[in-house]
């Protein structure tokens, strides 16, 4: 079997030698079409959430049934007894400095993901980041009654269905006027999208953190 591997990797560096095939030079530009049937200046939110909505949602599941996995894979085991985290005071004020700066980024990628780069999925990763942050520097009964009290669970829920359902209107043709190309309130359905990845990546993020700091003791 090595020798299979050995064979498989000579081959694939001789292939990356080889001169690539010549593309065929298109009478039009993609980037362009992209902007102009999505109505968003970022392409890339153009194309996830216009062109391959329908994978989009599809990812968004995915990443559903992986939190949803986590919960089930660790729920028969005992919490662990000692969760390390920060506690000097230099740790915790940057912790919670990069919190605060992940928190802003998040934000603002997911208000204005279709007007430059960035986007739900990158916003709910820098709010997710912000959490885990403050996870680091708090007591876990802490965060584990903020997560009940505000009932993020069923909220992370609510943006799940959210986003399928505006997601398959969409599909079947229903759309909100594209606006005026680069401004604020433009792209149809494309901003509300990416605030619903954004919400459902951000909360999806917290309930996986709590998980780890209750079974783990460590994130």
């Amino acid at each position: 079997m090595r020798w299979i591997y050995i064979a498989a990797g000579i081959a694939f560096y001789i292939k990356m030698l080889l001169p690539a095939p010549s593309t065929p030079i298109l009478p039009f530009s993609i980037v362009e079409t992209v902007v102009t049937e999505s109505g968003v200046i970022n392409a890339v939110s153009g194309i996830m959430f216009h062109s391959r909505l329908y994978d989009t949602v599809f990812e968004v599941m995915v990443f559903t049934i992986a939190i949803m996995g986590a919960h089930f894979l660790l729920e028969d085991e005992r919490p662990y007894p000692k969760v390390r985290r920060f506690t000097d005071a230099p740790s915790i004020i940057m912790a919670r400095l990069g919190a605060t700066i992940a928190a802003l980024v998040g934000i603002e990628l997911a208000i204005r993901g279709h007007l430059s780069p960035g986007g739900g999925f990158a916003a709910g990763v820098a709010g997710g980041t912000a959490i885990g942050l403050v996870a680091v520097t708090s007591p876990p009964e802490e965060m584990q009654a903020i997560y009940r009290r505000w009932h993020v669970a069923a909220w992370e829920k609510v943006a799940v269905l959210l986003f399928i359902l505006l997601a398959f209107l969409t599909l079947a043709g229903v759309a909100l006027p594209h606006g005026e190309t680069g401004e604020l309130f433009s792209g149809g359905m494309i901003p509300l999208f990416n605030l619903l990845v954004a919400v459902k990546v951000a909360l999806g993020s917290w309930a996986v953190v709590l998980l780890f700091i209750r079974y783990r003791g460590l994130l």
